[in-house]
């Protein structure tokens, strides 16, 4: 009867599946109809002639950005940026390039070990003065990018000004396919701990990562560190494969569902794994996403990995990165979320598509409960939350403004003089910079007018117009005026305060060591007060701690009771045996 009725729902339920069908069909007709007509008249009538690659361009991206921001249309020619975002890899030198505001020229601020640039001798200061006889007086990073950039296996004729010589270069170097670093650092730190730094699953990656784990492990490592911060994601499949050393075979490590049934897949690990037994401990944060999210996700959701630091991004939507389109285009589709062994989503912000679009991020009250393998607590809806919560040092705002904002390239300036003096420096592992050197910095940022927003003006600022607006300034006028007297801006003075000189020496310690030793150099030398990696490594040398995070809090209660049934049966045995003597 149960059955029957069943059926007879169901077969009700068509008449008006089939209504919302034929009404969203109509619908999608009649809005296409409308646009193709108002456009075919702003083509007729409007009064300046139209582009139409500009203007059907804007209302893609328009309808496109309504979606969700991983949605993107790559037409013909940006099929260069489509390759560059589907391999990591363009044609060029390979450097990073900056705007030096005093010189009013682009510098070269770090090649890439074994990339053209590096292997040209291009240094961190050299002074871009002209591509292919092109004076590059006063272009942009941008415009100076595009020219360095090309077809691999072509030329270009570089001259720059070195500032440690004073002298010019003229440089023929042959632009190649330059690939990203996605593997910059790994070693053996503390003793047994073997370190990967993984910045970006990219096509092919994963081999990489697993020479480099078989390495470490020939090397005597038996605790692993995997560190996933700011590494944005990307292939799927390089996640798969890297889960698949560490967990047993046939383990479900990933569910994709969409609306679609292609978009509807299944992974799981399908080969023997390496390793199933290491301690790892995975570092993440708020820019970890997508792959990485996938990686620590599984390891976390089967008790395999402990993971630490900050919540990640949460971005538990999957894109399909080729889609073909008329005239070569290419559509990066989202078709599905992905769901991670205990069966959460992990996405942070719901895509609403209605009044042309807007987000809502899922507050931690509307959040779901699941369980790992084991039975530990875990949650969807927002991320990946670490197991240990452990926050990174802050840089201090005056640091922020010397490394990124500053107009004077007062930091640029003084590692090239640095540079003049110093032909080599120690190891990542064992460089310090001097207090002497730091002096030396110091007077060059005083004597270069460099300036920066202390939030401590700022806030103070905002205080007052506060109380002016509510009405007690006049009141209190006498003490804002004494605490602007206090707060009053001494750059030598904030320059010494013991945090902001403690983090300008690490900030300008990493530069060296790139310069020296590229990016290998500057991940192992900041280990060396990363809190976050420390307490990775505390973790890893406390096992009992490791293995109880990585039990159910019942369980571990549990046993805590059956332990102490067993202590007072082995009490009561002693007791009664005095007892029969």
């Amino acid at each position: 009867m149960k059955k029957l009725i069943a059926l007879a729902l169901w077969l009700l339920s068509l008449p008006l599946a089939a209504q919302n069908m034929n009404d969203h069909n109509y619908d999608v007709a009649k809005n296409l109809e409308v646009f193709n007509a108002i456009y075919k008249n702003l083509d007729f009538m409007y009064v300046d002639t139209l582009n139409a690659t500009d203007v059907v361009g804007t209302a893609i991206n328009t309808m496109l950005h309504s979606l969700d921001p991983y949605t993107t249309y790559y037409p013909e020619d940006k099929a260069a940026e489509y390759k560059e975002m589907m391999t990591g890899k363009y044609a060029g030198v390979g450097a990073i390039i900056s705007y030096n505001f005093k010189q009013k020229r682009v510098v070269i601020n770090e090649p890439y070990e074994g990339m053209p640039a590096a292997e040209a001798g291009l240094k961190k200061g050299d002074i871009i003065l002209s591509i292919d006889g092109e004076d590059m007086t006063d272009k942009t990073n941008q415009y100076v990018s595009d020219h360095l950039r090309g077809n691999p296996g072509t030329t270009l004729e570089l001259k720059v000004l070195r500032p440690t010589t004073g002298k010019k270069l003229t440089m023929k170097i042959t632009r190649k396919a330059i690939q990203m670093p996605y593997l910059p650092y790994y070693g053996m730190k503390e003793g047994d701990i073997g370190v990967i730094n993984y910045t970006q699953f990219l096509e092919g990656s994963s081999k990489d990562f697993r020479r480099a784990f078989i390495d470490l492990k020939q090397r005597g490592a038996k605790k692993l560190i995997i560190d996933l911060r700011d590494n944005g994601g990307g292939s799927v499949q390089e996640a798969i494969s890297i889960l698949n050393m560490f967990i047993p075979k046939g383990k479900t490590l990933l569910t994709m569902k969409g609306k679609i049934k292609n978009a509807n897949q299944t992974f799981a690990t399908t080969v023997e794994p390496i390793d199933t037994v290491m301690p790892i401990v995975v570092l993440v944060n708020e820019a970890t996403a997508s792959a990485s999210e996938i990686t620590s996700g599984a390891l976390q959701d089967l008790d395999r990995a402990v993971v630490v630091g900050t919540r990640t991004y949460g971005k538990g939507l999957v894109q399909v990165p080729n889609v073909p389109l008329p005239y070569n285009g290419k559509l990066k589709l989202t078709t599905a979320k992905y769901y991670i062994p205990s069966g959460r989503c992990i996405q942070a912000i719901n895509y609403k598509h209605a009044k042309g679009g807007y987000t809502e991020h899922v507050p931690d009250s509307l959040t779901h409960l699941f369980y790992t393998a084991a039975g530990r607590e875990v949650r969807d809806g927002g991320g990946i939350n670490p197991d240990i919560v452990m926050k990174a040092d802050s840089m201090p705002n005056i640091a922020l403004y010397l490394d990124r904002v500053d107009t004077t390239s007062v930091l640029l300036n003084y590692e090239v003089e640095f540079m003049k003096k110093h032909p080599t420096v120690a190891s990542p592992a064992d460089f310090e910079l001097s207090d002497a050197d730091y002096d030396e910095f110091k007077q060059a940022v005083l004597a270069s007018g460099f300036s920066y927003d202390r939030l401590s003006e700022k806030y103070l600022k905002e205080l007052e117009r506060v109380a002016q607006f509510e009405g007690y300034y006049d009141d209190a006028k006498a003490d804002f005026e004494a605490l602007k007297k206090k707060l009053s801006h001494n750059l030598a003075k904030e320059l010494d305060w013991p945090y902001n000189k403690e983090h300008i020496k690490q900030l300008i310690a990493l530069d060296i060591m790139a310069i020296y030793y590229y990016q290998k150099g500057a991940i192992e030398h900041s280990l060396r007060y990363d809190p976050q990696y420390k307490e990775a490594v505390r973790l890893l040398n406390a096992p009992d701690e490791y293995r109880a995070l990585l039990t159910p809090k019942v369980k571990a209660e549990n046993k805590k009771v059956d332990e102490k049934k067993a202590d007072d049966k082995k009490a009561e045995k002693k007791t009664s045996k005095k007892t029969k003597k």
